[in-house]
């Protein structure tokens, strides 16, 4: 499983190297355009652009040291660096929406109007279909291969394709003298940029800070007691790695059980939980039932 998980891993790598190369292109595209046509509205989109490329740098490196074996000092492997990836990609995100909520409110303050050029409305919709297919391919591949990174850098993708919609509609709107809307438009591109990094950040905390979903713990724990010689479950806590789920349960049985036979019954719990909902890993700990427990 490990060997897979790694070729997984690997796979991922090329929807990261997608992203990077289609974000320089548009970021290039946009700011150059963007300062050609007089358009603040492009020119900040091409800002969040230029700092995604960042972002997915830090996501395909994670996604590399992710897939280090495991050392003396990281028993359980680097699985986790892989979060980590996604976590500084909502701390990029965060900022760049700042900064370009920032400019966008002076703008507003300082009664600063442009008239672009609509050539960087044609601009905007060649990015956002361009975003879109990067979306589409990303999320495929991170859903096929399980990577939280990879599924973090769709997200990214998938709001920088809306807000290159909204920049365009925005920038044709502005060539019919809403001027004001060229500055509006880059305020909800920046509070659309804040949403997304933080809703990045809030999954990656979950995930260092060892949280688990209760709904996918009591699914597990039905699923245990449906097994032939489990009395009941008396523990169960999971955590992850990356994407990795690792298992502690701790399972009551008959106490005139033999080794053997009870080391049988946690083999069929590894499995059960292996093939059926992908479970990395799984420490089955047993104890004999007592009448007095359920007294």
């Amino acid at each position: 499983m490990i060997e897979e998980r790694y070729r997984e891993l690997k796979a991922a790598e090329k929807g990261a190297v997608i992203s990077i190369l289609a974000y320089i292109l548009i970021a290039v595209l946009k700011l150059t355009v963007g300062v050609w046509a007089d358009s603040s509205a492009l020119r900040a989109d091409g800002l969040n652009n230029f700092t995604d490329i960042i972002a997915s740098l830090a996501v395909l490196i994670g996604l590399r040291l992710a897939r280090r074996p495991a050392d003396d000092n990281h028993r359980y492997g680097h699985w986790k660096v892989e979060t980590v990836a996604s976590m500084v990609t909502s701390f990029i995100m965060v900022v760049v929406g700042g900064q370009v909520l920032i400019s966008s409110i002076k703008a507003f303050l300082n009664h600063t109007t442009t008239s672009p050029d609509p050539i960087a409305a044609y601009v905007g919709v060649f990015s956002a279909a361009l975003m879109l297919g990067v979306y589409l391919y990303n999320r495929n591949l991170a859903k096929r291969v399980n990577s939280q990174a990879l599924l973090a850098a769709a997200k990214d993708n998938l709001s920088d394709a809306y807000t290159s919609i909204g920049t365009a509609i925005a920038i044709l709107a502005a060539s019919f003298n809403w001027h004001w809307l060229d500055n509006g438009a880059a305020l909800v591109v920046g509070l659309i940029i804040i949403k997304t990094g933080l809703e990045v950040f809030s999954e990656s905390a979950f995930s260092l800070s060892d949280g688990f979903s209760e709904e996918e713990i009591e699914t597990y724990r039905k699923d245990i007691l449906a097994i032939p010689g489990i009395i009941d479950v008396a523990d169960i806590r999971g955590r992850t790695y990356g994407a990795n789920i690792f298992l502690d349960v701790v399972v009551l049985m008959d106490g005139d059980m033999t080794v053997e036979e009870s080391h049988d019954i946690t083999e069929q719990i590894e499995i059960m939980l292996s093939i059926k909902y992908k479970v990395f890993d799984t420490d089955v700990h047993v104890e004999p039932y007592k009448e007095e427990l359920d007294n």
